[in-house]
Order: C-alpha cells, then structure tokens, then sequence
C-alpha cells in the first residue's frame, strides 16, 4: 500500500500554487514573478528576487549530512512546519485521530488540536524512567489514526526510544505513519531511524539544524520519508518556505570545517551534560536527575517554583515542566557553556 494512502482523500490529487520559480523557467531577465528590478541600497544579499522552493546546494547538503536521496527529503521552517504540514495532510478535522507520548514535544498535540484533530496520549511514567511499551501505545491506534508521532530523544524527559522503531513501523504498516521526531539525536551518539527508510514505506523521519548546528533563529528543519510522502508535503506547503539569509546561513554551517566546529561543540555539551546531572543530583533540594541523551536534563526539586526563583533572580532562564503529567516539580534544564552551567549552580546554591 502505498504511503499516501492514508492522506487526506481531497488532497490526493491536489494541485500546488504554481509560483514563478516552480515554473522551471530561466532567463538573464525576470519578468515573470512581481519582484522589484533592484535590489535595496543596504542589502548586499540581493532579497529583491524569491528564493527557490528548494534550493539545490541546501538539499544536497542535508541529504549527505543524513545520508538519504534527495527524492527523500523536504526542507522548511523548522520541523515545527513539518509536522503542521503532515497534521494538515493526513488528518480530517472531526474525525481522524494522531498517537503520542505524554509528556513529550507541546507542538504535536497543539498542531493536531489547531487541525481539529483528536491526540491521543500514552502516559509515560517517571517511576521507571519513562520507559515506553510499544504494545500499549499500539492499543491506542484505531482505523481513524493517521500518525503515531514518537519524540527520539523525547522533549522535556531526555530517553531514546529509537529500540522501539522498527517494531512500531511494521505494526503500523498500512495502518498508519510513524513520525520520529530526531531534534537531540546529535548528542545521543546512536543512528539516526532513517537508516529504516528502505524498510519502511511509512516512516517518516524529522530533522532540525536549530539544535546541534546553533541555526535555531534560521528555522530550517526537515521531513525526511518515502519519496511519494516528500513530494506531497512539498504539493500542500507554502511556495517559498525557505528564506534566502537562512539558506546562506545553512549552507555555511553544512562546510566540512563548520561541521568539524559542530561536532566539537557536540562533544563539550555531551561532557557539560554529565557533569552538569551529578552535581545536580549531588543537591539536597533535588529529589532526581533522569538520564538524557539530549542537550538537556530533566530534574525534580523538593520545591521546584523555588529553584526557578532562585535561578531567575541570578538572570538564569529554565523551562518549568511541572504541567505537564508527572512532572511536578520538574525543570528542564538546558545544558550551556561551562561558564553558564557554573553559574546555575551558583544561583541555586
């Protein structure tokens, strides 16, 4: 069965705006697209022309860097557009239904409510580490589910649950896509679930620069799947979702020896991360610190608003969690510079 077949059945031949740039057409002079002959006095970049939908050197970059096709992979503002997109794609308001975690990433039962979709959560608990039984999440899935999205690391709690993929894909196959949202996998030092692609024709795999590659005011995120659900996305997005200054900006990033920086960089966080949970963990006011393979950590206080005063008052931002279920009193902790680290744990002494 073919990928799209659980797409939005008024969608199925859905025929995209066909903006200047999507028409092929090249010529030394452009007449065909309203855009202004010049270029402003102060913009070196010359942003008085549209930017490709999506720009050669911008795919073939990210496609080496994940090791996929072109074919295979769409770009766009952030995985947050990604998964809108596939929300909107694939599910009916009023009717179809999308699977997840809870806690997990906000953005996926936000975008299934804005598309008048059901989102149906497994409650994960703290008690075991917030370990994931593919079985139960399977008994949540019904002939109206369209994604079964699983955060890998998940957001705000830190755990992989990459082992679970395969399983997951082949249960759901025919049934439904697996979205495998990758936003931390930089700093889990595991493969990437893409390497399932040739196995699975309803894996869908999201990607993001704004983590491990610091372009997170860039926005360029990217939906890596079977090429029939690539092109679809590309149909229903917007016709010019990628901006010129942060296709630049991108490009620069994806250079050999930016990537070198990257993955240094990768390597401090991973050492700051250690060492930032044991000292958390050695505190009195902690109650605990939950392994994390991301770029932060998850932490429970004797009093959580209180340590959130305390970090604030020293200028120190942190993520209150606590509404989310099970984690009362939890604060997500992004892991910073050394300097930065040190100086939390400063303010909350």
């Amino acid at each position: 069965m073919s990928p799209l077949a659980r797409a939005r059945p008024d969608l199925a031949a859905f025929v995209p705006y066909a903006s200047a740039r999507r028409s092929g057409l090249v010529g030394a002079i452009r007449l065909n697209a309203n855009e202004s002959p010049w270029a402003d006095d102060g913009d070196p970049a010359a942003l008085n022309r549209y930017p490709d939908p999506q720009p050669l050197a911008l795919r073939s970059d990210l496609a080496t860097l994940y090791g996929v096709a072109e074919d295979r992979l769409w770009t766009g503002r952030g995985s947050d557009e990604a998964i809108d997109l596939l929300l909107r794609g694939f599910c009916r308001a009023g009717r179809d239904n999308v699977v997840g975690l809870a806690p997990s990433f906000g953005m996926y039962r936000i975008g299934a409510q804005l598309q008048g979709a059901e989102y149906r959560a497994l409650t994960l608990s703290p008690d075991d580490g917030f370990a994931l039984d593919p079985e139960r999440l399977l008994a949540r899935v019904d002939a109206d589910t369209k994604l079964v999205v699983l955060c890998s690391p998940n957001n705000p709690t830190g755990e992989l649950h990459h082992e679970v993929v395969g399983f997951l894909a082949e249960a759901l196959a025919g049934r439904a896509l697996l979205v495998v949202d990758e936003a931390y996998i930089e700093f889990a030092g595991i493969p990437s679930a893409a390497a399932l692609l040739d196995r699975y024709d309803n894996l869908v795999v999201l990607r993001t620069l704004s983590k491990a590659h610091a372009l997170a005011g860039a926005r360029i995120g990217s939906l890596i799947a079977h090429p029939d659900v690539a092109r679809f996305i590309g149909r229903i997005a917007a016709p010019y979702p990628l901006p010129l200054p942060c296709v630049a900006a991108a490009i620069a990033a994806l250079e050999p020896a930016a990537l070198e920086r990257t993955r240094a960089r990768i390597a401090t966080l991973v050492g700051e991360r250690r060492q930032l949970a044991d000292a958390l963990a050695a505190r009195p006011d902690v109650r605990t610190v939950w392994p994390s393979a991301a770029n932060f950590v998850l932490a429970r206080f004797a009093d959580g608003p209180a340590a959130l005063q305390r970090a604030l008052a020293a200028g120190i931002v942190l993520r209150d969690v606590s509404a989310q279920p099970g984690l009362t009193d939890c604060l997500r902790i992004t892991v910073g510079s050394p300097y930065e680290n040190e100086a939390l744990l400063e303010a909350l002494a």
